[in-house]
């Protein structure tokens, strides 16, 4: 299997070319092992780049578990990356489909046409308790459940996929025990992404993120995009105004349309290194 290895904002992954689709052989377990840091490759999921009904590429986001995901909001920008610097794609909007809707990203260039980032537009965000999903009824803002005996006050937001934005700042660890518990609780029929949100000043935050299917990750790109707006509709920022989110993998930076329509998220994407392994092996 060729791939190459990226990593956005601490979020790393293997793309691998797959235009006719994810290969039968590319099973749960494999991925894995893959994914596995010890034994494989290394890395928080895998993603393959297929051709798009919707648009002309696809991404498909396999977590590190096995599991597959809607979304990935530092994912899309190293597959855009990929397309742009790997795969011919000279374009500085590049439509790619997801589970989630199509996006659009844009490359950043510099005057000597180096990329110095991926800016993606993460479509709009679903604030429906239903849609999210979240099981039972009431507001999708201010949600209180607990978790070994501690109380929790989160914000439910889907990007795509479900996301529970908690603002009070934890320490990994303990973001890692309750985050896990959260993710997997009831009230989140499909599990959640659990952000924890610390306030360092005016539109700037600091996030740790338990991710389903990853566990705790450097960088969540679609849960920087719930935290802003759970952060806009709670009062805690402005929309149209940027936002930075301080992630263990380093900054994100994010804008909230007025309406809700939309949410921008702008960071790097890295190229780590090209490699190939035989996957049948492993």
């Amino acid at each position: 299997m060729e791939f190459c290895k990226y990593q956005g904002t601490g979020n790393d992954f293997v793309v691998v070319e797959a235009p006719d689709g994810r290969p039968e052989w590319l099973t749960d377990d494999r991925v894995r092992a893959v994914c596995d840091r010890h034994f494989g490759i290394g890395a928080d999921g895998i993603l393959l780049v297929e051709r798009g009904r919707a648009a002309e590429w696809f991404m498909r986001v396999l977590n590190a578990d096995g599991s597959e995901a809607e979304m990935c909001g530092n994912g899309i920008r190293c597959v855009a990356r990929h397309l742009h610097e790997r795969m011919g794609v000279t374009a500085e909007e590049i439509p790619i489909e997801t589970l989630a809707g199509v996006k659009i990203c844009r490359i950043r260039t510099t005057a000597d046409g180096h990329v110095e980032g991926v800016a993606v537009g993460l479509g709009a965000p679903i604030l429906d308790r239903e849609m999210i999903p979240m099981a039972g009824s009431g507001d999708f803002l201010g949600v209180r459940t607990s978790a070994m005996g501690r109380e929790f006050i989160g914000n439910g937001v889907s990007m795509g996929n479900p996301h529970f934005v908690i603002f009070e700042g934890v320490q990994a660890d303990e973001a890692e025990r309750f985050g896990h518990v959260l993710s997997t609780s009831p009230l989140f029929p499909r599990q959640a992404n659990i952000e924890f949100v610390e306030a360092l000043g005016p539109a700037h935050f600091r996030v740790v993120v338990y991710e389903r299917g990853c566990g705790l990750t450097l960088a969540c790109g679609t849960g920087a995009g719930a935290t802003a707006v759970a952060a806009v509709l709670t009062g805690r920022a402005h929309a149209g105004e940027p936002i930075q989110l301080d992630l263990p993998g380093g900054p994100l930076y994010l804008t909230v349309a007025p309406d809700l329509s939309g949410v921008t998220l702008e960071g790097p994407a890295t190229l780590v290194f090209v490699g190939s392994i035989d996957a049948m092996a492993l």
